[in-house]
């Protein structure tokens, strides 16, 4: 079922990503070579829990980090060790959420560590593009896999690939709310957009092949060739006078 969101409710899902926005800018100042990905799941923590917060990631279901933070050929959900230190030339994805007053935020930005070479560079650009031709689908009377459609045109088009087993997903009160936003499908179809829904839209693509596994862990989702992937993610509202991008950001 599709909760429409107060303009109050949709006020404190804004506050919470500020939070998640100011936490991200924090990370990439942070993201370096030589940084093991325990000691930036650390400062995550920290920061959202200084502002007020409480990492929404941390306990879902089990996962032990406060963010997710995938690297090179791990599509997302993957797990902060100190064993894991950073190298020149990888790409991070760091996915934070944040609960404050009752209510989620949740973005993903993929980071370069140091210098990257211009295959994942390009791999970066078609990712967050197509983060946003999907959001300028959130249009009222439009349907969820109108957005998905877009998604998946724009990266295909590309010559890269477009996760099937991941989707984004409405937010609110619950982490994961309906309705679910695929990064495939069929224009025209899923239900149709209305002012007050809030949901993520995040893009999963990877280099090669879209298909995927997850390790042992139960959590660390990986690209089935071991080609790098990137994740861009946004937390929006459809209005009356269009999409609003509540995790607006310069960082992308």
């Amino acid at each position: 079922m599709i909760h429409l969101k107060s303009s109050k409710e949709i006020e404190y899902i804004r506050e919470s990503c500020r939070v998640v926005v100011e936490c991200l800018k924090m990370a990439k100042e942070l993201v370096c070579p030589g940084l093991s990905t325990m000691e930036l799941d650390k400062a995550i923590e920290s920061f959202i829990r200084s502002k007020g917060g409480k990492p929404a990631f941390k306990g879902y279901r089990g996962f032990p980090g406060s963010a997710c933070l995938s690297v090179d050929d791990v599509v997302v959900h993957g797990i902060p060790s100190e064993k894991f230190v950073l190298q020149e030339g990888q790409i991070i994805g760091v996915d934070v959420g944040v609960l404050k007053n009752g209510f989620y935020g949740d973005s993903a930005v993929t980071f370069p560590v140091g210098h990257i070479n211009a295959e994942k560079q390009s791999l970066l650009d078609v990712t967050k593009s197509s983060l946003y031709e999907g959001i300028k689908k959130a249009i009222i009377g439009q349907r969820v896999h109108d957005i998905s459609s877009a998604v998946q045109s724009y990266v295909e088009g590309h010559g890269y690939s477009i996760v099937r087993e991941l989707v984004g997903h409405g937010i609110g009160r619950e982490l994961h709310e309906d309705p679910q936003v695929p990064n495939y499908g069929k224009p025209g179809t899923g239900a149709r957009l209305k002012s007050g829904m809030v949901f993520c839209v995040e893009p999963m693509v990877n280099m090669g092949t879209y298909e995927v596994y997850t390790k042992p862990d139960k959590w660390t989702v990986c690209t089935a060739d071991g080609k790098p992937s990137a994740h861009f993610e946004h937390t929006i509202v459809v209005t009356e006078e269009g999409p609003m991008v509540l995790t607006q950001t310069d960082l992308f």
